[in-house]
């Protein structure tokens, strides 16, 4: 009885021993699990932070796209005219220098072409002004390259340093935009 005891005991302790096993290999295969399930987390978790990334950068990169398509549309429109501008600023010269030339205005004949004249140029003016057109170079007006070409520099009494003396021709702007610099003298 004793041995019997004894080799129930043993049996007990190996069953003991065996379940310890299996929970040490359960255990084990748990903190694996749990690891892996952790590391699978992160990579998840990197992933979406990447695409998170991806897609605030694409809607960046498509708000610009819209941005400048936007812009060119309005440039476009804005500028469209230029061509036809600049053709119909010889039309504007030569009325101009037509009403610039001295002539017997007394005339009744005359005094009535002039007028004609004088009308036309004021509506193609305000016709061109409604689409963006203005003239720039003004006698008095300080000088800025940006806006003027300078035929020539001389000293004239009455006017200051790089002051417009003389405007040879007009310049235009359209739109803010120089499409023909006003040609002048400038004072030295």
């Amino acid at each position: 009885m004793a041995d019997e005891q004894k080799q129930e005991q043993n049996e007990e302790l190996e069953q003991d021993l065996q379940s310890q096993e299996v929970d040490v290999e359960e255990q084990k295969q748990g903190e694996e699990a749990i690891a892996r399930v952790q590391e699978l987390e992160a990579q998840l978790a990197e992933t979406a932070k990447k695409e998170q990334d991806l897609l605030l950068r694409t809607r960046a990169e498509i708000d610009n796209i819209r941005r400048r398509t936007e812009q060119d549309v309005e440039k476009a429109h804005k500028f469209a005219l230029e061509k036809f501008a600049k053709d119909i600023l010889n039309t504007i010269d030569n009325l101009e220098r037509a009403l610039a030339t001295p002539a017997n205005i007394e005339d009744e004949s005359i005094k009535a072409l002039f007028n004609g004249v004088e009308l036309t140029l004021k509506e193609l003016l305000a016709t061109v002004a409604r689409f963006g057109v203005e003239p720039v170079g003004v006698v008095g007006e300080v000088f800025n390259p940006d806006l003027h070409q300078a035929i020539s520099m001389q000293p004239m009494e009455g006017f200051e340093t790089n002051q417009i003396t003389t405007v040879l021709q007009k310049g235009y702007l359209l739109n803010g935009r120089v499409i023909r610099p006003a040609m002048v003298m400038v004072a030295a």
